[in-house]
């Protein structure tokens, strides 16, 4: 990096040169004006050189040449310190001029992160901050503690119209012009003097002058020169004012600049200036640098001189600190050396310069002149950058100085600024942007809102320019200084900088700071009159959801008053307020497919067509030839890409409309955007979709120019007012009614808000065809907006009248079905559908002409219709066909009985669908579907359970336990009735010395068991396995109760109990040893969920399918016998005869071994059969047994074989006869087996010691039986045997 050619360099070599102090006439003025310029202003333009080439040399013997040279131009009245106010307004008037050039800028679109990256610094940052930054310095100028603003030469001026020219300058030098630096003794009087007569070629001609220039060279010397201007005739601008263009800031601008000015009076003036700078201010310069040079080295410079100043300065410490210091005189060595340095500086002997500037910031420091300390800093740190040396140095020689500058106070504070400014540029060159924006940071800090404004814009910069860029640096700082821009009433750079700071915080998730900067800028635009563009920045903050209620309020406030501010009611394209959900979108129509209700719609369309499969009819299938069939593919394509509705039908648009903030709003005139093409103007689209357009496309116009055809000719719309509270989310859904057939596109929605601006904004969805896994991707019908309207087609409505939301389970109603054909078309070969028959079942139209529920009691069915004890569900879906004779006329209804039974609890959906086709119509619709959905929710009631286990008195009869439990919380039912389905069993109440009679009513939460006898009436099925329905009924009332039997055997109950039987599961084909029950209950009243008038439930009924006998053997058999004997053993032993009685409960063949024991065997393998428990009776023998033994009930549970009695122990009673008996028992068959005993001792014994074995043997292959093989020890059977003498 070479310093000279960077901006710093090039900043020094123009603001830190010789400065000349010009005293001219008011005739010399008065010429210069004559081209609108002062005198200074006429030189300026030729005051800079950018090509001098004058050698010089300074103290060094080695010369160099000067490239670039400025001289400084500064009337004597000007060389003073700008005091505090008015640097402010210059500074002011600096930015308010460069704020005018900007307005331009704020109507177009703010600049992209990607073009600002490209950007060069120069490129990056306006060129009106670096006139502002060289602007700040000037301000600065004329320092006491500074010489390089002092002025190397004076610059005598004097019009040749003046009279006695040669007093005139003496005059003009006594005046009180003069500098008050001079009064004060800080800057020296002995300075260059150069005279120059100018010469008004209007007044006369040059001639005339001649002496006037000759007197003034005998009395004032050879620096004497003749200026002549004003030599064009006529006023003529040919151009010369471009020379002045650069210094439009310091020049006034008009038509008049220069304009008598020819190229000889320019080509003069610049060799003028050329001549005065090589010749005069250069050569003096170098002069006093030797002089200078020679008098410090004399007296400061080496051991002796230094060692001197420290003693002479050492007293000097404890002098007390004051503001500014003490004051230096122009004589003093101190401003000698500051003098000698500056100079060297101006003339680009760095190394001069930075050996004084060190050498004099030790007496400072010493002398406590903070001030002077701080500024000699700051040129030692420059001119460290200028010889491009030891960075650290120059980094800490400009903090040093900033610092100090800050300590000294007030009057330090600019002078810090303009350190700040030195060193951000250097650090900058230097490529540091982050360490240069921290630098900018620090000035914004000690400056008024608008110095740091500019600063912290400055630093925002800096950071964009890092590597790798700190975008979110850059946009706070420019929201900083945009900030600061507005508290200086700044708007339009308040708005260029929040606007630039606006794609940082656009879609990062930064709320807060991104709507603090779109409100107030549209804030500020709609203060300077921009109107639009701030109605488009305020539509930004109009859904912070995140925002307080006192933010929100505001927010709207303004943005209502600024388009009320407009005078006209105001559209937005894509209005954040309300927010609508596109996602949400839904598009309800009706083709062939009708709907109950609109939630019917929301149903998963693969359900109902799963529903319909038995509904819509096949397609033909006939041949046809191949040109037929490539019209129905193309027909059949075009129906598929584009929905079809009917004419005089609605097209509902379904939308969430989403208020994010605390505030309500209102929402007005909400509709949707459409076209509707007429059939003879509907182009031919090829099969091609119609979809929303893109952006850019015709819809982003107004829809206010769009809706042409919505007079009510072709289609209606339907227009809804809503108020949304705070955070309140509602579905709208909105309407269009085609009236005549052709082509209809929904294109958006519209809506006014607050009865001041409306909204609108248009679907837009991906309309490209997606191809997936070598298929066409099936696009959703809520992004096909456009509809084939065909005309008009008959309709049917529906509705289940008595259908509850709530019910109990159990619960049986007859309900009524009601179809209305609203159109002037009949409809003919109805059929229906339901989801679940196990619910809901069609009836009877002779179940209208009774009452429920007295139509299902026993003597009122005897004209009703029995139901096939062979139905077996084979299908889950019950498809019913209305009679031929059930056309529905147009205008007219139909009404039809159906069955509804709550099955079990849970929440349930009811779908049906209603298939009905045209009767007369020519339009190519031919049928079409209501669809129907229904939701229920089955609360809890009773919950029931069977055991059924074998009676051991009676080898056909069974105990059965049942038992209820009340679920519910209020509710009191009563039972009425159970039935055993079937003509298999039959079930009995127990005895009325035996039952219990249990209450009749069944509280809420009360739990029963209830006792019955259940008889096998079962003989040998066939092989069919068929069934009858017909069972038997018990009533659970007490017998002065006259309450009527219910008859399960009929429709509905025997269709809902097949049902049951399949839901419950099914049993083994052939098996009859399962049974079926059904309990009914009544509902007595309670303070449950509260029923609508007339909708509480008459019946109820449980359904307990497949219950089986709990026993572990498919034989039960009976010891019949005597159980006491006397007799005489002193004459013989004693006889008995004994009959085993052996019933099978298979549906299978049973082969069954007898084995008797005089003594039971030792066993200890276990066997699958029924085995006695271990107990000492079983013994052998003589041994007693106790009464408590007679009562106990033996265990069929498997145990270890008792033991073998001792062979010493003779056996009290022996079998006789056969031993072991082996038959064949067919299924649920009785046979009888004959036993003999041999009894030898009285006593009392205990005839168990047999047992059974048998293997089951199927009628048929593959009907399989729970019971396979296995063995069975006898019950206990005991006898008491007395002895009796005759």
């Amino acid at each position: 990096m070479d310093p000279l050619r960077s901006y710093l360099g090039t900043l020094l070599q123009e603001e830190i040169t010789p400065v000349i102090m010009v005293l001219s006439t008011p005739l010399v003025e008065d010429a210069c004006q004559k081209n609108g310029l002062n005198f200074i202003e006429l030189l300026l333009p030729f005051s800079l050189f950018n090509k001098i080439n004058v050698p010089v040399r300074t103290a060094n013997d080695q010369p160099y040449r000067l490239q670039m040279f400025k001289l400084r131009l500064a009337y004597a009245s000007d060389i003073h310190l700008q005091n505090y106010e008015a640097a402010e307004e210059h500074l002011k008037k600096v930015v308010l001029d460069a704020s005018q050039k900007t307005l331009t800028d704020l109507i177009s679109e703010p600049p992209q992160l990607e073009n600002l990256l490209k950007n060069s610094e120069s490129d990056l940052c306006p060129s009106w901050i670096e006139t502002f930054n060289k602007e700040l310095i000037r301000t600065l100028s004329f320092s006491e503690h500074e010489t390089f603003d002092h002025p190397v030469a004076c610059l005598l001026v004097v019009s040749s119209k003046d009279e006695q020219p040669i007093n005139r300058f003496v005059d003009i030098l006594n005046t009180n012009q003069l500098p008050s630096l001079l009064s004060d003794g800080v800057m020296d009087p002995k300075v260059l003097k150069h005279y120059l007569l100018l010469h008004d070629n209007q007044d006369g001609s040059p001639e005339k002058i001649t002496s006037i220039l000759a007197e003034m060279r005998n009395t004032y010397g050879s620096n004497c020169k003749l200026l002549c201007i004003n030599s064009a005739q006529s006023a003529n601008g040919n151009g010369k004012d471009i020379q002045w263009m650069p210094y439009g800031s310091h020049v006034l601008r008009n038509d008049d600049i220069a304009c008598f000015l020819s190229t000889d009076d320019i080509n003069a003036v610049r060799d003028f200036m050329l001549d005065l700078s090589s010749n005069f201010v250069i050569p003096h310069v170098e002069q006093k640098i030797r002089i200078l040079n020679q008098q410090v080295a004399a007296t400061r410079k080496g051991f002796r001189n230094q060692i001197k100043n420290l003693w002479w300065r050492k007293g000097k410490e404890d002098t007390p600190e004051t503001a500014n210091g003490p004051i230096y005189t122009f004589s003093s060595i101190e401003s000698q050396i500051r003098v000698l340095a500056d100079y060297a500086f101006m003339l680009r002997d760095y190394e001069l310069a930075l050996s004084n500037y060190r050498l004099l910031s030790t007496d400072y420091k010493l002398d406590k002149a903070w001030k002077h300390y701080a500024g000699v800093q700051e040129m030692t740190g420059l001119c460290y950058f200028m010889l491009d040396q030891s960075r650290k140095d120059s980094e800490y020689c400009m903090e040093n100085a900033f610092t100090t500058y800050l300590k000294i106070g007030s009057s330090g504070q600019r002078n810090a600024s303009r350190c700040g400014l030195w060193w951000a540029e250097m650090l900058k060159a230097r490529g540091q942007f982050k360490d240069a924006a921290n630098i900018y940071f620090r000035i914004s800090n000690e400056e008024p809102s608008l110095l740091a404004a500019v600063m912290l814009e400055q630093a925002s910069y800096c950071y964009l320019l890092s590597s790798p860029p700190m975008l979110r640096k850059y946009g706070f700082h420019l929201v900083l200084a945009g900030n600061r821009y507005y508290m200086s009433d700044q708007r339009h750079h308040a708005i260029r900088a929040y606007r630039n700071a606006l794609f940082v915080y656009k879609q990062n998730g930064w709320s807060y700071i991104s709507d603090h900067v779109h409100y107030n800028v549209g804030r500020w635009y709609s203060f300077i009159g921009i109107l639009d563009v701030a109605v488009k920045h305020m539509l930004e903050v109009l859904a912070c959801s995140h925002q307080s209620l006192a933010t929100q309020n505001m927010f709207l406030d303004d943005f209502f008053h600024i388009v009320q501010s407009m005078g006209k009611k105001f559209e937005v394209y894509k209005l954040r307020l309300p927010v609508i959900n596109m996602a949400s979108l839904k598009v309800l129509y009706e083709d062939f497919r009708t709907y109950a209700s609109p939630s019917d719609v929301h149903v998963s369309e693969s359900l109902w067509q799963s529903l319909e499969e038995e509904l819509v009819p096949s397609a033909s299938t006939g041949r046809s030839n191949w040109l037929d069939s490539q019209i129905k593919s193309s027909s059949s394509k075009r129906n598929d890409e584009s929905p079809v509705c009917v004419a005089g039908e609605s097209v509902v648009v379904d939308l969430e409309f989403i208020n994010p903030l605390q505030v309500s709003i209102s929402v007005s005139e909400i509709s949707l955007i459409c076209e509707l093409l007429a059939k003879s103007k509907e182009p031919d689209t090829g099969g091609a979709s119609h979809t929303a357009p893109e952006e850019d496309s015709e819809l982003k116009d107004s829809p206010s120019c769009r809706d042409s055809n919505s007079d009510g000719s072709s289609f209606t719309l339907s227009k809804l007012d809503v108020v949304l509270g705070g955070g309140e989310t509602k579905r709208i859904q909105l309407e269009v009614s085609p009236k005549i057939e052709g082509l209809l596109k929904i294109s958006g929605v519209r809506w006014t808000l607050s009865d001041i601006v409306v909204g609108y904004q248009y679907f837009e969805f991906d309309s490209k065809n997606k191809e997936k896994k070598g298929r066409r991707a099936r696009r959703s019908l809520s992004h096909n907006l456009s509809f084939i309207v065909i005309k008009g087609l008959p309709k049917l409505d529906a509705c289940i009248q008595h259908l509850p939301k709530k019910v109990f389970a159990g619960d049986l109603r007859l309900l009524l079905l009601e179809l209305h054909n609203q159109s002037e078309f009949s409809v003919k070969n109805v059929k229906m559908k339901i989801s679940h028959p196990r619910y809901l079942i069609p009836g009877n139209m002779e179940d209208l002409k009774m009452d429920f529920p007295e139509c299902l009691e026993k003597q009122k069915s005897s004209g009703s219709k029995e139901t096939p004890a062979n139905v077996m569900l084979k299908f889950k879906n019950l498809l019913f066909s209305f009679p031929d004779d059930a056309t529905i006329q147009g205008g007219t209804n139909l009404t039809w009985p159906l069955w509804f039974h709550a099955g079990c609890s849970g929440r349930i959906s009811l779908y049906i669908s209603i298939y009905y086709e045209v009767a007369s119509c020519s339009s190519d619709m031919k049928y079409r579907i209501l669809r129907m959905h229904h939701d229920l929710e089955v609360l809890p009631s009773l919950d029931v359970s069977f055991q059924i286990s074998p009676c051991a008195s009676s080898l056909e009869e069974y105990f059965v336990r049942m038992d209820i439990l009340n679920r519910t919380k209020s509710e009191t039912f009563s039972l009425n009735q159970l039935s055993c389905v079937g003509n298999l069993w039959e079930i009995l109440a127990l005895p009325e010395s035996l039952s219990i009679h249990p209450v009749q009513t069944l509280l809420a939460g009360q739990a029963l068991s209830c006792f019955f006898k259940l008889k096998d009436c079962r003989k040998v099925i066939n092989t069919e396995g068929e069934l009858t329905l017909q069972g038997s009924d018990v009533l659970m009332i007490s017998h002065g109760c006259k309450e009527a039997m219910i008859d399960v055997s009929r429709s509905p109950l025997a269709e809902f109990h097949q049902h049951e039987r399949f839901h419950q599961g099914k049993s083994a084909k052939g098996d009859s040893s399962i049974v079926d029950f059904i309990l009914i209950s009544k509902m007595q009243g309670g303070n449950g969920p509260v029923f609508e008038p007339g909708m509480q439930p008459k019946l109820l009924s449980y359904h307990s399918c497949h219950c089986s006998i709990s026993s572990r053997c498919p034989l039960s058999w009976q010891m019949n016998g005597p159980r006491m004997i006397n007799h005489d053993f002193s004459s013989s032993f004693c006889e008995a005869i004994f009959h085993l009685r052996i019933h099978s409960c298979s549906d299978a063949a049973v082969i069954i071994r007898l084995t008797t024991y005089d003594t039971l065997p030792e066993k200890n393998q276990s066997s699958d059969g029924v085995k006695l428990s271990d107990s000492a009776e079983n013994e052998g023998g003589w041994h007693d047994i106790s009464l408590v033994n007679d009562m106990k009930v033996l265990s069929s549970i498997p145990g270890n074989r008792p033991k073998k009695s001792s062979v010493d122990t003779l056996s009290p009673f022996v079998w006789c006869a056969t031993s072991s008996t082996k038959l064949k028992l067919e299924p649920l068959c009785t046979t009888e087996i004959s036993l003999k005993i041999c009894l030898f001792a009285p006593g009392t014994y205990d005839l168990s010691n047999y047992e059974l074995h048998w293997e089951a043997k199927p009628l048929e292959e593959g009907i399989a039986d729970v019971w396979s093989s296995g063995s069975a020890h006898g019950h206990p059977f005991h006898l008491t045997v007395l002895h009796a003498p005759r």
